[in-house]
């Protein structure tokens, strides 16, 4: 299964090639193949005559019916929504299913690294292989003329990715004046199949040097004599896409440039620019999955068993449901639930105001941080990196803050927390109680404040905060006296 009819021709003559020498029949399925072809290829199908099937989503329609499939491979898999994938396995409860992609979608990445699904990874390159080198810039004709003709001294070919198909043939006229000895075309997506066809078919056999084309070349088109690339408005495009795009070039054993430009008068907001950044900076062979992870933790996992391909980060739900999806599957495979003792929050605030950060991903980044903190230097050096980013952090963040330090602190000796009106309970696990030393933590507690009160109840240790006076602030008491219980513990 191949997301455009270019690639699924293309895959079908390499697959063609590869078993010339064997018993083995293949097929091709798409809008370019005739209705009484489509009729003898369904029957053949049926019969079971065909091996192995070719096509675009053509092959998922409700006609196709194969004798005994087995196996189904999805190349480019992100191109391909739920609706698509759900078809695939109603066609049969126990096919074997193969994803390829540089960049999986996140709900797909999330699914393996769940257990889900069986993860590879391929990260060595082909021998002869080099990463492509990348440059961001605003649109320059002199640096446009300069790539181009930096290719074709070399007997390379060109793409000129330029996504708007209404002046697209104005936009090459344009290249042909800055390059007028250089044979150029032009090719989209909404140009008649046949004129399409051949106009890829005369650019593979090299009858011209420069390409102007859409996103037509995004999934996986295979031209190894085009190593040079550039990218109009480059800007508007997401970070997996330019990962894809960028993949046209490279392929050979000659360096491939790419060149990332954006209109110079236009001011670039933070996302675009993280986005450039990032693909600039994932330039290695096989960084699709560094990208693929980035995306997953910007966009969220998306519903597992609905149909949303990400998730938003603010959807407080995700990450429960693969807790429990996770804890799920270990305890199919047979391993051992650790116990985990419920720690109840205490009642601070964990929250991060729009006055701080206002773009979902950043806010997301900044709650790891803070849920990282186990220690008072790794609060203080959050601290000190948030404060340089995002200037002076308001009370209620600082708070969550040592909030989360004084959890941290508590698991192993604090039964749990009950928060009342004017008061809060710190209730001991019953083996610590044993080991305390009343008397030095009397003492001790009482010089750092008289708001504390001791009791017991079952053979627990209760010690109660009077907070009247203290607001929210009261956590920063509790730290104190964790502290000084674990320090009386014999």
């Amino acid at each position: 299964l191949c997301p455009t009819t270019i690639l699924s021709k293309q895959q079908y003559n390499v697959a063609k090639e590869r078993f010339k020498n064997w018993p083995i029949e293949i097929a091709l399925l798409n809008r370019h193949v005739t209705h009484k072809k489509t009729m003898q290829i369904l029957e053949d199908l049926k019969s079971g005559k065909i091996d192995i099937l070719f096509g675009t989503h053509r092959i998922l329609s409700d006609d196709i019916v194969c004798k005994n499939l087995g196996m189904l491979v999805v190349d480019e898999e992100q191109r391909f929504g739920v609706t698509h994938k759900e078809k695939i396995k109603s066609m049969k409860s126990d096919i074997n299913v193969l994803t390829l992609s540089a960049t999986p979608i996140p709900r797909t990445l999330k699914m393996a690294m769940s257990g889900l699904r069986d993860l590879s990874v391929i990260d060595t390159p082909p021998v002869n292989r080099y990463p492509v080198q990348t440059y961001v810039a605003s649109e320059n004709d002199f640096l446009i003329k300069d790539a181009i003709y930096k290719e074709l001294t070399r007997n390379g070919q060109v793409f000129i990715l330029y996504n708007r198909i209404e002046t697209i043939e104005k936009f090459m006229n344009h290249i042909q004046q800055l390059v007028p000895d250089a044979r150029i075309n032009f090719a989209h997506g909404q140009m008649d199949k046949d004129t399409l066809d051949d106009i890829m078919e005369d650019f593979i056999n090299n009858k011209f040097d420069i390409l102007v084309c859409t996103t037509i070349i995004e999934s996986g088109i295979d031209i190894p004599n085009v190593n040079t690339l550039i990218i109009m408005d480059s800007d508007r495009f997401g970070l997996s896409q330019l990962y894809q795009i960028r993949g046209r070039v490279g392929r050979s054993n000659k360096v491939a440039y790419c060149y990332l430009m954006y209109k110079p008068e236009k001011n670039l907001n933070e996302t675009a620019v993280k986005r450039l950044k990032a693909i600039k900076e994932f330039t290695e062979l096989g960084s699709g999955f560094s990208i693929a992870m980035r995306d997953l933790s910007l966009r969220g996992a998306g519903s597992i068993l609905g149909s949303e391909q990400a998730g938003f980060v603010d959807d407080v739900g995700i990450e429960l449901f693969m807790k429990m999806l996770n804890e799920e599957i270990d305890r199919l495979n047979g391993k051992e639930k650790p116990e985990v003792k419920e720690m109840p929050l205490v009642d601070a605030p964990s929250s991060i105001g729009d006055d701080l950060a206002i773009e979902p991903d950043l806010k997301l980044l900044i709650h790891k941080k803070i849920n990282s903190i186990d220690s008072i230097d790794s609060l203080e050096n959050v601290k000190k990196e948030l404060t340089d980013r995002f200037g002076k952090l308001d009370d209620d963040v600082i708070i969550y803050m040592y909030s989360e330090l004084f959890e941290k602190m508590a698991d192993d000796i604090v039964n749990r927390i009950k928060v009342n009106k004017n008061s809060v309970d710190v209730i001991f696990d019953k083996s610590i109680t044993d080991k305390i030393d009343g008397k030095e933590l009397f003492m001790e507690v009482n010089k750092l404040s008289r708001m504390f009160r001791f009791s017991m109840k079952d053979n627990a240790l209760i010690i109660t905060l009077d907070t009247v006076k203290l607001d929210k602030h009261y956590i920063y008491y509790l730290i104190d006296l964790v502290n000084l219980v674990k320090k009386s513990i014999k």
